[in-house]
């Protein structure tokens, strides 16, 4: 874990959290525009944690004017100690990078929009992160594009196992299980 705290922290965080192109040519940056590129990113986390599955379910609740995302993988998992630094964007794992910002911008975008987000882990055991967000709130980052999103983790590594859920209130909007390890 590489923690660093410089002057003008925030500008000089936002400036190097610019991640460029990952796979399948979508461009994710610091501002994180829509929640199809934070599920996106988080991924590219559990895959750099070994996953080999990942659950992706995305529930909106209309009476209850929530959205809730929840993304599980079943990868190497973090410690206590990493995952209260896991929210912290001047933290990272990565070599490639000084700070780690996409857990922290999802956190962000959920509060933002009235929500909250959950980080749930322990080693060997994988990670799961929650985020709600207030569905109505004009401050809540539109979904993006959700098939864009899964057909760049799936081409980039296809023999992933991969569930995707996507439901109103009881109805089922779109699903996808490639079954995998």
């Amino acid at each position: 874990m590489i923690c660093v705290r410089e002057d003008n922290s925030t500008e000089n965080a936002a400036a190097a959290a610019t991640a460029g192109r990952r796979g399948g040519g979508r461009k994710v940056s610091s501002t994180m525009e829509d929640l199809s590129l934070h599920i996106l990113d988080i991924v590219e986390n559990a895959l750099s944690a070994s996953a080999d599955r990942v659950r992706i379910s995305i529930h909106e609740d209309i009476p209850g004017d929530l959205l809730r995302l929840e993304i599980e993988d079943d990868g190497r998992g973090m410690d206590a100690a990493l995952r209260q630094r896991a929210l912290d964007p001047f933290c990272t794992t990565r070599i490639t990078r000084r700070v780690g910002l996409g857990l922290p911008l999802l956190a962000q975008a959920a509060r933002e929009s009235g929500g909250a987000i959950e980080l749930i882990s322990e080693p060997g055991r994988g990670t799961t992160v929650r985020a709600v967000f207030q569905l109505s709130h004009p401050d809540r980052k539109p979904l993006g594009d959700i098939a864009e999103t899964l057909r760049t983790i799936l081409y980039s590594r296809p023999e992933l196992g991969l569930r995707f859920d996507y439901t109103r209130d009881s109805e089922i909007i779109a699903t996808l299980d490639t079954g995998g390890p």
